[in-house]
This record gives structure tokens, C-alpha cells and sequence, in this order.
């Protein structure tokens, strides 16, 4: 293990030194001529922008009323554009769009590098909209005032603008907003977000927003927010204690705050008069990952009567729920499989339907609902080789399938399989593979993440297709523990000192696949971005001989110093606290900046990261190739510039840094 106690590669976390992006240009250069400058890379680059841009695919809108807004992006509108249109319009094969904000002309016009974050349009008038915009796709945003009357942005005293800060603002009236944001010295938490809600009236400065509730430093952030269901019309705020762990209040008109009596470590909702609790441990008998209802005026008075809408089995988890006017949708994954169901509140209590028309062996997830205005509701549909469908449908009708994404790869003869690999405790782990040669040994790609209760499930990727499987190579996705895979409980036993589970799962299933014949170890390639990309490191420091190649992406390698970073602060619930001298023992067995041996003999490595990600530092990347490079290991770097914490600010750098790590892949594997 390399000593922790002095680190020779701490000046690259500089993010935008000289020196330090010296280093980068020059190991950028390095991969980039090894690797690009082939007509292979190029046409593959072509193929999969051709994906990205094209004009076939589906425009997911969310509905607000009367407007369906969709944010798009293609060749011609490289930074994008955001628009809306009609129900009408929406369902025609070439719908009339009104654009509202073209994101190309405004970062012309003001010389910025501008990447869409998000907007929020104020109801139920639609006049107003504020817009988030972060420069290169940092989390950090610019929050600025937009007229939808005008097509204009608005400044000056009597807006509503925030500077560039991990914000968190919503509308409480066209001339109110709840805002967090950097109001400066001691106004942010340990992990960078904001420490402080405040009410802010319009034409008033932002310091001089009215403070609602201030957490602790120590908190991860503090937000508040305005529920303008008609008749129902409710202030919360809530306070994150750690990733996991909330306390919750009701905001009352009067600035009093009423507490919601439930455990720190649920989801909790407030819909009209239900209250939903979604537990995440076991709590009055009820276990974790199951969804309760309560009467919400009844709760607050001290009734714990609670209704259960779902109880987890050891193959069935709840994946995602959402209201329309007056029914609840729920998605449930078997094995998982999606299953859809229509839950009812009424006078007799709730009735429990199921979702017709849900289309079979695809994967189906609720895109969106607008329970201010009706029962419709958006799904989309998909599998590892069926494209994307778009289904419209209102409670108690049918469902129509009103778009189809184009396919974007030959799929003939590709079958999709679902194995079990049983982990080193016993624990029996699934995952999908994806191929033509599934029954002899061909170049495999294992892809993996295993955190933050995120589950993995089939989706239809025509960059994937036309790069790997069209190719005749195998893809496979694990669905390892601390993913949300079979609930809370599949994520909570590979926490911190257990994470090692995590780990083992996913060596577990590359070991599996060599021995069904479905790849060789020299065959097998493994890749995963973020917590995904501290697998990858774990993978290349304690597993390197049952991989030909490893591709990381945007990782956390240093847990020795991965809390003093960024948002790092934020994610010791998952990992742990390497200050405590007990956790770092933990955090130090696996940590991969720590536990790389000059001795050892490792795959071949890929490391990609973003200069303008500002959640997971890309200083562990750096450095991690760096000692690796010391040591004497095969490795190669990749560092976008923009990108953010998805590595890429617009197509073009998707494509081109998905067309390296496939051209990557098939040197090594194939």
C-alpha cells in the first residue's frame, strides 16, 4: 500500500493551473494520436453523432398545462434549443415547435460557453420562466430570469438572477422565489450546496432575502420549495443530513415549521391530503422498501394510521412512483423486470389495478405526469435491442404509442440473456448479456456501477449497437449490490465497511461469464463512470487478472482525500469518513490511489475525466495516472476540457469520447 501520509501528485488537483493543464494537453495528445487517427475512429465518431443528432428521435416533453417543453439538440443547434408546442401538435409526426430560447445564439452573442441545466416555468399563467445555465457543464449554474412573452431574458432590479453557485430556487408567486444559493461567507455546506433557504421578493437585492430555515455546515444542503397544488397550497423545507438521511417541515404561513414525524432515512411526499412514505429500514413493522400511505391532516395530528401500497419480496422492489390528478402510478421491478400497476385512493380505501398495454420485454418507466391539470401521463418503453417507444395514455384508457425512436443497429440474431452469479457470500447477482455469440467466447464489455441505490435496467442504446454489438461483441450490464436493483436493502448491506460486497459482486459476474464460455478473462473488457469508476479502480488494483482492459470514467480514486473534494463531502454515508481512524481502516483496504503495486501486472487502462466537473474532482483521475505511469502500468488519459460530470458539453463531445473508448476497447479486446 503507497504511503498516505504524503501524496507527490497533490499539485494536479489544481483544476485550471498552467502546469497542471500542461500535463493534461500533453497526455490528451498522447491518446488522442494513438487513437483517433485512424479512418476507423472517424467513421465510428460519424456513426454515433449520427445518433445523437438525429432528427428521428424522440422529443421528450414535459407537460405543463396547455405547453408541452421539450429541450432538443442536434447538429444544427449544437448547444440546443428550448422550445414547447401543443398537445395537438405534439402528437403529429412533424410537430410546429415555438422556440423560446436558442442556446447557440445567446452563448454568441455573450461569448459564453453556455450548457442547458434546466428551467422552471411559473404557474399557471406560463409568462415567466427561470432558467438555469452552467458554463461548460459544471453543476454550478447561473440562474436567470426568462419572459415567455417576450422571447427575452430580463435583468436589472426587478429580476430574478443568482450568480453562478450550486443553486436551488423554485417559484412561490411571479414575484417570489425560494432561493439557496452562495450568499457568501458561511452559507454553503461542507459539500458546496446551500446551507440556507431564504424567501426572496421581487426588486429587493438577494441579500436581502427573508432566511426561512439554516441548517448546519455539516448538513448536505437545506432547500425549500412551494406546492401549488389548487386548495392545497403548502410551504416544506427540507434539510439533508447526509445523502440518505432528511428531516422534513412543513413551512406554515406564519414562519412556524412543523415537523414530519417520520424516519430520517425515508422518501416522503406530500400530495393533496396523502402523505407517502417510502421506507428505507424497517419501521412499526413495516420493511425497508416499502410504500405507505397516510391521511396527511390526520398524520400531523398524531394518527399513525398507514395503509400499505407495496411490500418488497426477495425478487420484487419498487422502482418509481408519481401522481396524476387522482391516481397514483407505480413501477415494480421483478428480477429487474418492470411491471406497472395503478394504485386508487377513494372512500373505501385504495384499489390496486394493473397497467394495461404496458408493452412486454421492454423496460418501462413513467417520462412524465401533470397532476395539476388531469390523469394523462407520459411512459417510455425499451429494451437492449427495441428502440425507444413514447406511450401516451389517461387513467382508465388505453394506451397509444404516439412516438417511436428509429432503430439504430442491426439487431438480427442478437438474443438478451439473464444470468445469476453467485457472489462470494452466496448472494446470487444478476446480470444481462447482450449478443450474437453468446455461446462461444467473444470480446465482452462488462459495464457496472453498484451505488447510491441507482439500478441499472435494459435500455436500447444505438451508440452501443452500432459501436460494440454490430460488431458481433457481447455487452453486459451487472446489476450489483448497492444499486436499487431489489430496494433499499440490495443497496443499504454494501455500505461502507461492506462495500467490498460490492466488489465482489461485480468480479463475481466477470468470473461467471468466463465460465459459461461466453468470454476469456484476455477477452474481457469492464467500464463504469463516477462510483462506477471506482469500481473500475478496485477492479484494476485487487482483480487486474480478470480483465483485458478497464476503462474509467470520471471516478473517485483517493478515498483518503475524496471528502475534501467538491462534493465529496456529501457521499460519507455510502463510503465512509476517512478522518475516523475505524473508516479509514475500511476506506484504505480498497481506496485505489492507495493500494496500486509497481509490482502487479494490470490491463491496459483508459481514464477519462471533465476539467469543468464540479462534483466529483478531477484530481483523482490525474493522480491516478500519474502514479500509475510512475509505477510503470500501461495507461491512458482522456480529459475534456467542458463537459461537467458527464463528460461532454454537447454531442460532439459524446460522440467523440464514446468513439475513443470503443476504438480503445476493440484494441485491446478485439
Amino acid at each position: 500500500m503507497s504511503d498516505t501520509t504524503t501524496d507527490p501528485y497533490l499539485w494536479l488537483e489544481d483544476v485550471t493551473g498552467d502546469k497542471q493543464l500542461d500535463w493534461v494537453r500533453a497526455h490528451n495528445e498522447r491518446t488522442v494520436d494513438a487513437y483517433t487517427r485512424s479512418g476507423g475512429f472517424s467513421a465510428l465518431e460519424s456513426g454515433i453523432r449520427e445518433v445523437l443528432d438525429t432528427d428521428a428521435r424522440i422529443p421528450y416533453a414535459r407537460r405543463r398545462g396547455d405547453y408541452l417543453y421539450n429541450y432538443w439538440r442536434d447538429a444544427d443547434h449544437v448547444r440546443g434549443l428550448w422550445r414547447r408546442t401543443t398537445m395537438d401538435q405534439y402528437l403529429r409526426d412533424t410537430p410546429e415547435w415555438d422556440v423560446l430560447v436558442d442556446l447557440d445564439a445567446v452563448a454568441e452573442e455573450e461569448g459564453e460557453n453556455w450548457v442547458w441545466s434546466g428551467a422552471q416555468v411559473l404557474r399557471p399563467d406560463q409568462t415567466r420562466a427561470l432558467v438555469s445555465l452552467s458554463r461548460g457543464g459544471a453543476d454550478a449554474t447561473v440562474v436567470r430570469e426568462f419572459d415567455l412573452v417576450t422571447r427575452r431574458f430580463v435583468s436589472g432590479p426587478e429580476s430574478f438572477e443568482v450568480p453562478e453557485a450550486k443553486t436551488d430556487i423554485g417559484w412561490i408567486d411571479a414575484d417570489t422565489v425560494y432561493v439557496g444559493t452562495d450568499f457568501g461567507d458561511g452559507s454553503l455546506t461542507d459539500s458546496g450546496y446551500p446551507r440556507i433557504a431564504a424567501r426572496w421578493k421581487r426588486g429587493t437585492p438577494l441579500a436581502d432575502a427573508k432566511t426561512v430555515f439554516e441548517g448546519e455546515t455539516g448538513d448536505v444542503a437545506v432547500s425549500a420549495w412551494y406546492d401549488d397544488t389548487p386548495g392545497y397550497e403548502r410551504s416544506f423545507v427540507d434539510r439533508a443530513l447526509d445523502f440518505y438521511r432528511a428531516r422534513r417541515f412543513e413551512l406554515t404561513p406564519a414562519g412556524d415549521l412543523v415537523e414530519l414525524e417520520v424516519p430520517d432515512d425515508a422518501r416522503v411526499s406530500v400530495y393533496r391530503d396523502h402523505l407517502l412514505i417510502r421506507t428505507r429500514s424497517e419501521w412499526l413493522g413495516h420493511p425497508a422498501g416499502a410504500l405507505l400511505a397516510a391521511d396527511y391532516p390526520s398524520y400531523l395530528a398524531g394518527s399513525r394510521d398507514l395503509t400499505v401500497l407495496f411490500t418488497p419480496d426477495e425478487h420484487t422492489s419498487l422502482e418509481q412512483y408519481a401522481w396524476t390528478q387522482n391516481h397514483l402510478l407505480v413501477v415494480t421491478l421483478r428480477d429487474v423486470q418492470t411491471d406497472m400497476r395503478v394504485l386508487t385512493p377513494g372512500a373505501d380505501g385504495w384499489t390496486d389495478e394493473a397497467m394495461p398495454g404496458v408493452p412486454d420485454a421492454t423496460s418501462t418507466s413513467i417520462i412524465d405526469v401533470d397532476p395539476l391539470t388531469g390523469d394523462d401521463f407520459f411512459l417510455n418503453s425499451s429494451g437492449f435491442t427495441i428502440p425507444a417507444t413514447l406511450l401516451s395514455g389517461t387513467v382508465g384508457g388505453p394506451l397509444e404509442a404516439i412516438k417511436a425512436a428509429p432503430s439504430f443497429f442491426d439487431t438480427a440474431g442478437i438474443s438478451v440473456v439473464q444470468h445469476f452469479a453467485t457472489s462470494d457470500d452466496g448472494t446470487q447477482v444478476p446480470y444481462f448479456v447482450v449478443g450474437r455469440n453468446i455461446t462461444s467466447p467473444s470480446p465482452t464489455l462488462l459495464y457496472g456501477y453498484g451505488g447510491f441505490e441507482n439500478s441499472m435496467v435494459p435500455a436500447y442504446s444505438g451508440g452501443i449497437g452500432r459501436a460494440w454489438l454490430e460488431k458481433g461483441h457481447t455487452y453486459v450490464i451487472a446489476n450489483i449490490r448497492g444499486g436499487g436493483e431489489y430496494g433499499p436493502a440490495w443497496h443499504t448491506q454494501a455500505l461502507k465497511e461492506n462495500r467490498h460486497k460490492v466488489f465482489e459482486d461485480f468480479a463475481a459476474v466477470a468470473k461467471d461469464l468466463v465460465a459459461r464460455g461466453i468470454t476469456t478473462a484476455e477477452q474481457l473488457g469492464a467500464q463504469g463512470g463516477s462510483n462506477g469508476g471506482l469500481l473500475m479502480g478496485v477492479m484494476l488494483t485487487r482483480y487486474p487478472q480478470l480483465f483485458g482492459a478497464i476503462v474509467c470514467q470520471v471516478p473517485l480514486l483517493d478515498m483518503k482525500r475524496y471528502h475534501l473534494l467538491l462534493a465529496g463531502a456529501s457521499w460519507m454515508a455510502e463510503y465512509g469518513d476517512p478522518d475516523k481512524a475505524e473508516e479509514w481502516e475500511f476506506l484504505a483496504r480498497y481506496s485505489p490511489y492507495q493500494n496500486t503495486d509497481p509490482a502487479a501486472e494490470y490491463p491496459p487502462i483508459l481514464v477519462t475525466t471533465s476539467t469543468r466537473d464540479d462534483r466529483v474532482h478531477p484530481g483523482h483521475a490525474r493522480k491516478m495516472v500519474a502514479r500509475l505511469e510512475e509505477q510503470g502500468h500501461e495507461v491512458w488519459y482522456y480529459e475534456n476540457i467542458e463537459g461537467g460530470h458527464g463528460g461532454a458539453a454537447d454531442n460532439a463531445q459524446a460522440a467523440f469520447k464514446s468513439a475513443l473508448t470503443f476504438t480503445f476497447l476493440e484494441d485491446k479486446l478485439g
